[in-house]
């Protein structure tokens, strides 16, 4: 049987920050020799903290010259390590096998696909992706359970054809590495180490990613921001979960200063992304960095708070804590 041990074993641990310090962090791949692809703009679920649910009929995939670019760079020049496909659901993509094929025959010695899961169920459609090429999942879980994960994507059912894949994937695939990934938002943030405990059997589950909403616009309209005070103690519980389980955490859009010794999970490094340009005036909007710190904290890991957390909960300047001097390597 293949163990977490044998799957991690295939990546490198460690990434550099985005900003700058260089701080070694620890993490299932170095996200500076992958490159993630948008490929579609459609979606089968309604999740209630889709980032770009009012934007999707507008963004444009990339495909066409776009990908063979892509693909021609790899062949060329060997940047990347591994290629993560992409989109708002990129498995409704009929062509994803050959678009796996395709990458594979360009060099990618690894290709994720990120997906709500829910195509997953179906062995046959599996056997195509696996034997393509692709060998990891990146699956979103919203909760701990089947009726709190459809609530939050409005589609009932969509937690047990995720957990079916998830079986398929254990039981056929031992080569497959699967990372989940949770957005913390006010609807799930008491869920955190359930998601963890239900998904504890599972050994091709190498890490688990647990992701701060932020919600692509200064105002936070749908109030799905928790405040820090409510969302670190879950948080933490669900980290310490996951390594008793020998797996990675990477922790997203939390302040550094909050997590103590759980600071290493703070890995805001995300791989290269080729996306419709228009993406990044929505999300130029969320107004990162919004720390009452920022000008004497040394942290090169931190991306503060958002403008929509701001002006609900305030500026949490009792809270969060400078550092002094940039946190060593650790």
């Amino acid at each position: 049987m293949t163990t977490p041990d044998d799957l991690l074993s295939r990546f490198r641990v460690g990434t550099t920050s985005p900003l700058g310090g260089g701080q070694k962090r620890f993490a299932l791949r170095d996200h500076d020799r992958w490159v993630s692809v948008t490929m579609e703009f459609r979606c089968n679920l309604a999740c209630t903290h889709c980032m770009i649910e009012g934007t999707m009929s507008r963004l444009t995939p990339t495909e066409g010259a776009d990908f063979d670019a892509v693909l021609d760079r790899q062949r060329s020049e060997g940047l990347w390590e591994g290629l993560v496909l992409t989109g708002a659901e990129v498995t409704l993509r009929r062509d994803l096998p050959d678009i796996v094929a395709q990458a594979k025959a360009a060099g990618f010695a690894h290709i994720r696909i990120q997906t709500h899961g829910m195509q997953l169920h179906r062995r046959d459609y599996l056997d195509r992706l696996v034997a393509a090429g692709a060998d990891e999942f990146f699956i979103s879980v919203t909760a701990d359970c089947a009726a709190r994960h459809d609530a939050i994507t409005k589609v009932a059912g969509s937690w047990d054809k995720m957990r079916a894949g998830l079986d398929l994937i254990e039981a056929h695939y031992p080569g497959v590495a699967v990372t989940t990934n949770t957005v913390i938002t006010a609807e799930s943030v008491d869920t955190l180490p359930g998601v963890v405990a239900a998904l504890s059997g599972y050994t091709c589950v190498v890490q688990h990613e647990f992701w701060n909403f932020f919600p692509m616009d200064p105002v936070d309209h749908k109030s799905l921001c928790g405040p820090l005070v409510d969302l670190m103690p879950p948080l933490r519980q669900a980290i310490a979960a996951a390594r008793a389980l020998g797996r990675l955490v990477e922790v997203k859009n939390v302040p550094e200063c909050l997590l103590g010794d759980d600071r290493p999970a703070l890995v805001n490094t995300q791989p290269m992304l080729v996306i419709d340009p228009d993406f990044w005036t929505g999300f130029d909007r969320n107004g990162f960095h919004s720390c009452p710190h920022r000008a004497v904290c040394a942290s090169t890991e931190c991306l503060g708070l958002t403008a929509a957390y701001v002006s609900r909960f305030g500026d949490e300047r009792g809270r969060l804590t400078p550092f002094a001097t940039a946190p060593g390597p650790v």
